[in-house]
C-alpha cells in the first residue's frame, strides 16, 4: 500500500490509540489535514484559535485523561504560540506531542517563510525533539515519541514534519505502539522506606507529579490510610488524594498557609512519593533543610535538624537536584504506591506514635478553610463556601494563574472523584482551555473554570472553540479590574505606587453572549447563589461576570494592610 506521509502520519495515530488531537490548521501540514478528513469519524480534530490555547488543550486533555495529549501546529509562529503549551506540560510532567508543520527539506537553513530551528529552540522545554527527514521514518519516530512521552517522569515530545515530506508517497507501515513499563522498586528499596518510618515520630506522606493513574491513586490513598500518615499534596495536585479524608493536611503550593508550612517543617520524616520538590512544594528553596532565606530574611534551614527525606520518584535525576535525601526508591509513582501499600505499612505501635501529630495537623488545615470577610459586595469567601457544598462530587475544576486562584486551591475541597486541572508552570490564560479540553474528553461532566479578568483574555477567544465543538465549560471571570497578584508585590514592595496595574476591561457578558453562552454579571454576594444554579442549568454553558474589590489582594491581604506592613 501507497500513501502519503500525511496519511501515514494519521495511520500511526489511530495505531496507537488517538481519538482527539487539538491544533489550529496550517498550510505546512495540509497532507495531514487532508488525511483527517478521511478518518473524522475515528480521529477527532478540535480546531482551536489559536495555538497557545490548542496546546493548553492538549496537555489537560492529557492530564484529564491520562493519555497521551496531540496537538497540530503550523511553522515558525504557530510553533512558537504553542511553546507555552510545551512548558505546561514539562513542568506538569504531562505526556504530549507536539506536531509541527515544518518548511520543506530544500528550503532548510535559508531563512525561508516562518523558518525555526526547533531543536535549538524546543532544547530546554521538551523531553524529545526529532525533525523527520523520510516518510518512511515516520511510523518509528511516532513509536518512539509516544514511547518518549510516557516513559520515567512524563513530558512532551516535538516533532517536526518538513511539508515536503508529508506529501510524498510511502510505502511504510504503521507500526503498534511499543509498551511502557512503569519502573517497579526493589525490595531493598521498599525496606529502605519500611525501616525510615519504623523510627518516625512525626511523618509526614508528600505526594505530587505527573504518570498517575486510577489504581495508583487508589494504592497511594490505601497505604496513607493503613498507615494513618498525614498527606500533603504538591502544587496544585489536590486531586491526587481525597481532601475530606481526616488524612489531607493541606497543598504545599504557592501561597503555603502557615499550617502547611508547620506540618512540613516539623515532620521528622518526609516520604516524597512523587514529588521533585519545585520552587512552591520548597516554600522557594526555604523547606527541606534547602537552605536559603524566611520570609522576614532571617536564615532558615527549613526543617528539623533531625528532618529525612525518603524521595520516591520515576526519574533518578532528581534525585538530589534540590534537596538530599537519606534514602531514594527509583520508581514509577503507580508500582511505587502498589509496593508501599503491600510492604511498607507500619505496625499498629508504630502508627501509634503519630496518631496525635496526624490529627493535630488535619486540624490545623481545617482552620485555614475559615476566610476573613473581603471587601466589596461580593464576597467570594462566602461563594466559595457555597461551592464546596454545592458542587457535584465529580465536578472538574480549572484554573490559570493569578490570586483569584485562592478560591479553588486553597478553600475548595475535592474528594474521590473530583479533578482539578492548573499549571504547575503558573501560566496565565490556562484554566479555559483546559476547561474546553475536560469537556471534550467528558461532556456529561460537570467543568467550572475560575479565572481572573486579566487571565481570562489571554485566551478568551478560545470561547469560539468552546462553542464550535460543544464542549461549554461554566466560567467564573474574577474581575477586580487589575493586574492582582503584581498589585500587590507593588503594595507590598512600592507602597502606594501603583504602575501599569490597572485594566479597563470589555463587557464579558456581552462577550459570552455573542458566542452563545448563558452570562450575567454578579456584583453582589446574594445574587450568587441563584446565578450558579442557573449557569449549571443552562445547556450553552455559561459566563459569570463576578465584580469584586480592586482593594482586596488577597483572600487574607487588603491594599491598605499591604502598604502598613509593605517594605
Amino acid at each position: 500500500m501507497t500513501r502519503t506521509g500525511g496519511r501515514l502520519l494519521v495511520d500511526c495515530l489511530l495505531e496507537h490509540g488517538v481519538d482527539t488531537a487539538f491544533g489550529v490548521p496550517g498550510e505546512s501540514y495540509l497532507a495531514v489535514l487532508d488525511a483527517l478528513h478521511d478518518v473524522d469519524d475515528r480521529l477527532r480534530f478540535v480546531t482551536c484559535r489559536q495555538e497557545g490555547g490548542a496546546a493548553y488543550m492538549a496537555e489537560a486533555w492529557a492530564r484529564f485523561t491520562g493519555r497521551v495529549g496531540v496537538c497540530f501546529v503550523t511553522r515558525g509562529p504557530g510553533a512558537t504560540n504553542a511553546s507555552i503549551g510545551v512548558h505546561t506540560a514539562d513542568q506538569g510532567s504531562t505526556p504530549m506531542v507536539l506536531f509541527i508543520g515544518q518548511v520543506g527539506r530544500p528550503h532548510r537553513g535559508l531563512e525561508a517563510f516562518q523558518e525555526v530551528e526547533y531543536r535549538s529552540f524546543f532544547d530546554d522545554l521538551a523531553k524529545w525533539v526529532v525533525e523527520v527527514d523520510d516518510p518512511d521514518d515516520l511510523p518509528r519516530v511516532v513509536e518512539t515519541a509516544f514511547s518518549v512521552a510516557t516513559s520515567d517522569r512524563p513530558g512532551p515530545v516535538v516533532v517536526a514534519l518538513p511539508e515536503d515530506v508529508l506529501r510524498e508517497a510511502t510505502s511504510a507501515e504503521p507500526r503498534p505502539p511499543a509498551p511502557v513499563e512503569e519502573r517497579t522498586p526493589t525490595a531493598d528499596e521498599v525496606a529502605a522506606v519500611a525501616a525510615e518510618l519504623a523510627t518516625a515520630e512525626r511523618p509526614v506522606l508528600l505526594v505530587g507529579g505527573g504518570g498517575w493513574t486510577a489504581d495508583g491513586r487508589a494504592a497511594a490513598a490505601a497505604f496513607a490510610e493503613a498507615a494513618d500518615l498525614p498527606v500533603v499534596v504538591s502544587f496544585r495536585r489536590h486531586d491526587l488524594v481525597d481532601n475530606t479524608d481526616p488524612r489531607y493536611c493541606g497543598e504545599a503550593g504557592v501561597g503555603m498557609p502557615p499550617a502547611v508550612r508547620e506540618t512540613l517543617e516539623r515532620a521528622d520524616v518526609v516520604l516524597a512519593l512523587n514529588c521533585r520538590f519545585g520552587e512552591m512544594t520548597t516554600g522557594v528553596y526555604t523547606l527541606f533543610q534547602t537552605g536559603g532565606f524566611g520570609t522576614d530574611g532571617s536564615a532558615t534551614d527549613g526543617g528539623t535538624n533531625d528532618q529525612r527525606i525518603v524521595h520516591v520518584h520515576a526519574s533518578a535525576f532528581e534525585f538530589g537536584k534540590v534537596v538530599t535525601p537519606t534514602a531514594t526508591v527509583h520508581a514509577g509513582p503507580n508500582e511505587a504506591a502498589a509496593a508501599l501499600l503491600a510492604g511498607a505499612v507500619p505496625d499498629e505501635a508504630s502508627a501509634a506514635r503519630w496518631a496525635g501529630w496526624r490529627a493535630e495537623r488535619r486540624a490545623a488545615f481545617e482552620a485555614t478553610l475559615d476566610c476573613p470577610p473581603q471587601l466589596g459586595d461580593l464576597d467570594l469567601g462566602v461563594a466559595t463556601v457555597w461551592l464546596r457544598d454545592r458542587l457535584p462530587d465529580d465536578v472538574v475544576v480549572t484554573n490559570g494563574a493569578g490570586n483569584f486562584s485562592v478560591w479553588p486551591n486553597k478553600f475548595l475541597l475535592y474528594g474521590p472523584e473530583a479533578r482539578l486541572l492548573a499549571p504547575q508552570n503558573g501560566t496565565m490564560g490556562y484554566g479555559l482551555p483546559a476547561a474546553v479540553a475536560a469537556k471534550v474528553a467528558d461532556p456529561s461532566r460537570t467543568v467550572v473554570c475560575f479565572a481572573g479578568d486579566g487571565d481570562v483574555q489571554m485566551n478568551l477567544q478560545e470561547l469560539g472553540t468552546a462553542m464550535q465543538a460543544d464542549a461549554r465549560p461554566i466560567v467564573l471571570v474574577v474581575d477586580n479590574s487589575s493586574w492582582g497578584t503584581i498589585r500587590m508585590h507593588q503594595e507590598l514592595h512600592h507602597p502606594g505606587r501603583v504602575s501599569a496595574t490597572d485594566l479597563v476591561n470589555p463587557d464579558f457578558c456581552a462577550i459570552a453572549a455573542a458566542y452563545g453562552m448563558h452570562a450575567e454579571r454578579v456584583d453582589r454576594t446574594d445574587q450568587f447563589e441563584a446565578a450558579f444554579e442557573r449557569a449549571l442549568a443552562s445547556p450553552t454553558g455559561a459566563l459569570l461576570h463576578l465584580v469584586t474589590a480592586t482593594g482586596q489582594l488577597n483572600s487574607r491581604l487588603t491594599v491598605d494592610q499591604a502598604r502598613s506592613t509593605g517594605t
